[in-house]
């Protein structure tokens, strides 16, 4: 997050808290890709 924040495009809240989620309940990396990809997809098509 710091990261993204250094390069001038910071995380929005629910960014935040998805991938504080994420950490809460210890997903996978596979299961934390997936769900995003999934997120990502409608966006796409708009």
């Amino acid at each position: 997050m710091r990261l993204q924040e250094i390069e001038g495009n910071p995380l929005s809240p629910d960014q935040v808290a998805m991938f504080e989620m994420f950490e809460r309940e210890a997903w996978t990396h596979e299961r934390r890709r997936a769900y995003i990809s999934a997120k990502g997809v409608p966006l796409a098509a708009e």
